[in-house]
């Protein structure tokens, strides 16, 4: 599915310059895995230098989702490796931030409860986002389990983490994650459970 997201737009006309290179999509995961994995360690500490700097780094992984995917597309190089690859660091660096976080957050206000509300948030993240491809994969082709609306997809929100980290408002954050994300969690378990008896209509997008 070709994204028509601002960050989608924006992402394909920074590759589009390595379209004929030696750069392929599964660099560019790579990449975002690392940096987000950077991120969350820096979330992890817990100290005003640290959530700079996952901040930082958090937008820098957040925007290689974007790209890696609308390079595969524009540069005719997607495959299901590839999409399994982009798949799995999604899933594991967006759930891994909440954790990260909790973990973090547990000298704030909301003191070591930050930890079990982190784990509670990123299982409940995880599971949305298995939940979603399963519901992607048995439903009609470009079907996409979480619509956006005026150029701006549902995941983008991630985006917003960096200058919350910034303004020190991730505790507020932390604690409405835990409760949105397990809400989410059970309505996209319900829908992927409504399909289940119908047979299935085509493949998820790749990518």
């Amino acid at each position: 599915m070709i994204g028509d997201s601002w960050t989608h737009l924006l992402a394909r006309v920074v590759v589009s310059p390595f379209l004929g290179t030696r750069l392929r999509p599964n660099h560019l995961t790579t990449l975002r895995l690392l940096s987000g994995l950077a991120a969350c360690a820096c979330f992890g500490l817990g100290t005003r230098p640290g959530m700079v700097w996952g901040g930082v780094l958090w937008l820098i992984s957040a925007f290689l989702d974007r790209a890696d995917g609308e390079l595969a597309r524009i540069g005719n190089m997607m495959s299901r490796r590839g999409h399994l690859y982009d798949y799995y660091t999604d899933n594991i660096v967006n759930s891994l931030f909440f954790a990260a976080i909790g973990v973090g957050l547990r000298h704030s206000w909301l003191g070591y409860w930050a930890i079990p509300l982190g784990i509670i948030s990123a299982v409940a993240l995880m599971a949305c986002q298995i939940f979603a491809e399963r519901l992607e994969q048995r439903s009609p082709p470009q079907t996409r389990a979480y619509s956006g609306r005026w150029g701006f997809d549902p995941d983008d929100a991630l985006y917003l983490m960096a200058p919350f980290a910034w303004l020190d408002w991730l505790s507020p954050v932390l604690a409405a994650a835990a409760v949105g994300t397990t809400i989410m969690m059970v309505i996209t378990w319900w829908r992927l459970r409504r399909l289940t008896a119908a047979p299935t209509a085509g493949a998820g997008s790749i990518r």
